[in-house]
């Protein structure tokens, strides 16, 4: 799990540096068309490999992929990572990746509510007992008891 949210996070490092350099081209910087497109043709192009070998030499997770991603786009190696410091494409990944990860969980509390309702309307004519540590016990509707969860989890995430 760990090596492919790795690898997640070094092709999301390779999108960041060819958006970087196709924003840098609108912005005047001399950077050609080709130099994008051999970088777009690289991005999943990853050998780790070569990565590990050169971040043993040069002890920098992001140089290292930067050289090795120099390796596979020979006229782009100038302009890879141009302008940028590391917390560039290390911090942008992660709000990405957390990002995408935020609408996964979304879905998932989605239907988490969706169940909760459903519970909610098939057992809306069951009674429970509820048993309380060194106290008397009570009885409560099961229906209600789902009902409020969901709407909790409905009202504190947005309205899903």
């Amino acid at each position: 799990m760990r090596f492919g949210l790795k690898m997640l996070n070094i092709g999301t490092w390779r999108k960041l540096w060819v958006a970087l350099a196709e924003t840098e081209r609108e912005l005047g910087i001399d950077i050609t068309e080709e130099q994008i497109n051999e970088m777009r043709a690289h991005v999943d192009d990853i050998d780790y490999d070569v990565v590990r070998i050169r971040e043993k030499e040069c002890r920098h997770d992001v140089m290292a992929h930067v050289y090795e991603f120099g390796t596979k786009c020979p006229s782009a190696k100038g302009i890879i990572h141009l302008g940028a410091t590391s917390c560039f494409v290390t911090d942008n990944a992660d709000v990405i990746l957390m990002t995408e990860a935020l609408k996964i969980v979304r879905q998932k509390l989605i239907l988490v509510i969706r169940n909760l309702r459903n519970f909610a309307m098939d057992n809306r004519k069951v009674t429970c007992l509820r048993l309380y540590s060194f106290s008397t016990s009570s009885t409560y509707d099961c229906w209600k008891e789902s009902y409020t969860l969901a709407s909790g989890f409905s009202r504190r995430f947005g309205g899903a």
